[in-house]
């Protein structure tokens, strides 16, 4: 993409509204707009993170054995009623009537719309396990909208819920969910540690919540430092190994790790000084198993192996891709601007035309720019009139994580320069060996 033709509108000053930083550079950034309290566009910068990150996640659910479907944004208060949550969730449910006056609601989450569907179409334990997943916003009318997307009232949710026909099965698809977002966030660029976690209006006995690392996290982490040091399951893992799946569940929660709200002080006071490690972190992700909690009220049953009828047990997993937009900038950033993993970054590679206009510079550059765009990268050639500082600011800001500098005095020399965001020091390479680095 060339710059002059795309939309990127940022931001020199810092906005005065942004408390975090995450807030701050996606504003600078050109990736969001605010339009309400909590309430954001999402620019093309930001959109093609968001992409991105949404597709990552996809990719771990299919590759866990979830299935993809698509529910409406609009609920039925009845089946609210039904589960006996509608006058339990609280205000931050918006409520609203359709033109009958009929009761509805923006869904906050989908565990009984999803049960619905189940129960209308599973009647048999030979259908099972069976979890379904879909990536939709969702709203919560939050008293205090803040630090932009990353506690907003409308935000980008994957929920996925599952369905099995016991006590153990269900455990084990919780189980699989679990390595499911050890791999996701590994694949996202950053390290996201699970921790024993309290199910609130979701409901259960069972629950983790998965926290990135970063001074501005809502929670305080209160972990053994041995839990940092453990392998994320390669993309070989067996789902279908239940023995396997708990065991690396049971690796990953042998050591303490949890948030202020469950910490205990004397099992805290059990791990080595020097194991103990105390922070701050973002949740990204939560997974609950809540057995028949909305099953049985709502009926979903199927006919069992014995030839009775059998209220299904459930789980729920969610993970906030437009969260994680902004915690992945949290965690990852300078003073400069941010520092993309490469995996979600918006572009791979950006090209720095130092002297639009220069017919030697105009010719290289376009000619890097086509050999990576036909290879299939995603490049961004800053072919503007703009000064040399305002254009590496710009790459700097909005994260490109390579770059390559197409100047008149390098050429001369017959290179270009190729540097990392986020590393010191700058490769000085021909522009045939520049293309190389990128393409092969």
């Amino acid at each position: 993409m060339r710059l002059s033709r795309y939309f990127i509108p940022v931001l020199k000053e810092n906005p005065k509204e942004a408390e975090i930083v995450s807030h701050r550079l996606m504003l600078r950034a050109g990736m969001i707009r605010q339009q309400a309290a909590g309430i954001y566009s999402w620019l093309p910068l930001g959109l093609k993170v968001l992409n991105k990150v949404s597709d990552i996640v996809r990719e771990e659910q299919n590759r866990a054995g979830a299935i993809e479907i698509l529910m409406p944004t609009i609920q039925s208060a009845d089946l609210w009623r039904e589960s006996g949550r509608y006058d339990d969730y609280g205000k931050e449910m918006l409520r609203i009537q359709d033109r009958h006056e009929r009761d509805m609601l923006f869904g906050p989450t989908n565990e009984e719309m999803v049960t619905e569907i189940f129960r209308s179409y599973v009647k048999s334990y030979k259908d099972l396990p069976l979890n379904l997943y879909h990536i939709q916003w969702k709203f919560r009318d939050e008293v205090r909208p803040r630090f932009g997307v990353m506690r907003g009232r409308e935000f980008l949710m994957k929920d996925a819920y599952s369905f099995d026909i016991d006590e153990e099965s269900s455990r084990a698809a919780y189980y699989r969910m679990f390595v499911s977002y050890l791999r996701t966030f590994d694949r996202l660029g950053v390290k996201a540690i699970p921790m024993r976690a309290d199910t609130g209006p979701i409901g259960g006995d069972l629950s983790h919540e998965f926290l990135i690392l970063a001074d501005t996290g809502e929670s305080a982490v209160f972990c053994n430092s041995d839990v940092m040091k453990l392998p994320v399951p390669d993309e070989s893992v067996d789902y279908d190994n239940d023995e396997l799946i708990a065991g690396i569940v049971k690796d990953w929660t042998a050591h303490y790790a949890r948030t202020d709200e469950l910490h205990d002080e004397e099992l805290w006071s059990e791990v080595s000084d020097n194991q103990r490690m105390e922070a701050r972190g973002i949740e990204v992700g939560h997974i609950f198993h809540f057995g028949t909690k909305y099953s049985e009220p709502m009926g979903a049953k199927v006919a069992g192996p014995d030839g009775k009828e059998h209220v299904v047990q459930m789980g729920s997993y969610g993970i906030g891709p437009s969260r994680l937009v902004a915690a992945i900038i949290e965690a990852s950033h300078d003073d400069n601007g941010i520092i993309w993993p490469e995996s979600v970054a918006p572009f791979q590679v950006g090209i720095v035309n130092m002297k639009t206009g220069d017919e030697g510079c105009d010719r290289e550059s376009s000619r890097i720019y086509d050999a990576l765009t036909a290879a299939g990268i995603e490049v961004l050639y800053d072919d503007t009139d703009q000064r040399a500082g305002s254009k590496f600011a710009t790459m700097d800001l909005i994260g490109v994580p390579n770059q390559i500098v197409v100047g008149p005095r390098g050429l001369e020399k017959g290179e270009v320069e190729v540097k990392r965001r986020g590393q010191e020091g700058r490769d000085n390479l021909s522009p045939d060996e520049a293309i190389n680095r990128f393409t092969t």
